[in-house]
């Protein structure tokens, strides 16, 4: 997985720059980064506080663990179907 170069706390300044009225094309010059970053951090964190930014990591972590444990139990669940269907 890529690692990020930027926090949360980074993009949200960068979006305020923008939002105060900076150019798209000179603040991904300034930080190194692509106008469609820029655009895709928008997309993700536009009107976010640092805290808003922190809880919405913090809730992508737990949505990720519980998919695993479904994935998981789905799995268990199979292989007991399974085994029960050829001892039938």
């Amino acid at each position: 997985m890529k690692r990020a170069r930027f926090t949360e706390e980074q993009i949200i300044g960068v979006l305020r720059e923008h939002e105060a009225g900076a150019k798209a094309a000179d603040l991904a010059r300034k930080h190194g980064v692509s106008e469609a970053t820029l655009y895709n951090w928008k997309a993700k964190f536009g009107g976010l506080d640092v805290s808003d930014a922190k809880r919405l990591r913090q809730l992508e972590d737990e949505n990720a663990k519980l998919k695993k444990l479904l994935a998981e139990q789905m799995l268990d669940a199979a292989a007991l179907r399974e085994l029960l269907s050829k001892n039938v």
